[in-house]
């Protein structure tokens, strides 16, 4: 009897279906790691510092459409680990530990989903960081369309006063730098938004942390790499 129970309650691997002692089977737990890119903190630079684990290709997508689609939740706790030991083995020097706010969804969306995906990835991450965790630094005020189907332009006007400050830094005095975390960094718009909203209340905000950074394009010709920054 308890051979067929721990049969039926084995877990299995989300991308695979494979049996799993972990969240990731291990194949899938390798190429996790082989998705980390050789030079997190190439962009963290001004005027908006960006560090990121992975480039966005197939297996990161299919990771994360699993995360936010697909009810996955699970798969948070290993991208959010990657995140969090690119930004051990390469903090910035800071004179304060940063808070650490992640982006926000409205609630209609967050009650459709059941979760917010950035507010779990953050989670794992400050657990293996030790940083400060405001799961409820901001809300989203405005019920946006979805980025990905808008140009860079119309990102911009999509954002324009789309958070306000949540209950976990309003009213406060600001005592902390803010670190941003999102899923994935496309344009910047969410993130810039993001940034104006606490600035105006009189928080500092050092960077923004992301699972994961839009693929360089290669041009023909010399190699050259565009990103999007």
């Amino acid at each position: 009897m308890k051979a067929l129970l721990d049969l039926f309650l084995a877990k299995t691997c989300p991308l695979c279906q494979r049996p799993a002692g972990a969240v990731l089977c291990r194949d899938c737990e390798r190429q996790l790691q082989a998705q980390a890119i050789p030079d997190p903190w190439l962009h963290w630079r001004d005027p908006l510092p960006v560090v990121g684990w992975a480039y966005y290709g197939d297996l990161v997508k299919r990771l994360l459409r699993a995360l936010k689609y697909e009810k996955q939740v699970a798969l948070a706790q290993p991208l959010g680990l990657e995140l969090g030991k690119v930004w051990t083995a390469g903090r910035p020097k800071l004179t304060q530990a940063p808070w650490v706010v992640p982006i926000p969804l409205h609630p209609d969306r967050h009650r459709q989903r059941g979760y917010n995906q950035a507010e779990r990835i953050a989670h794992a991450f400050c657990a293996w960081t030790g940083l400060p965790h405001k799961p409820q630094g901001l809300i989203r005020t405005t019920n946006t369309q979805a980025q990905y189907q808008l140009s860079a332009q119309a990102r911009q006007a999509n954002l324009s006063e789309a958070f306000d400050l949540g209950p976990d830094l309003s009213g406060r005095p600001v005592r902390a730098p803010i670190l941003i975390l999102d899923d994935i960094y496309t344009t910047g718009a969410t993130v810039q938004a993001a940034r104006e909203t606490l600035a105006q209340q009189g928080y500092s905000v050092i960077g923004v942390a992301v699972v994961a950074l839009p693929q360089p394009v290669v041009k023909d010709g010399p190699k050259r790499v565009l990103r999007n920054f």
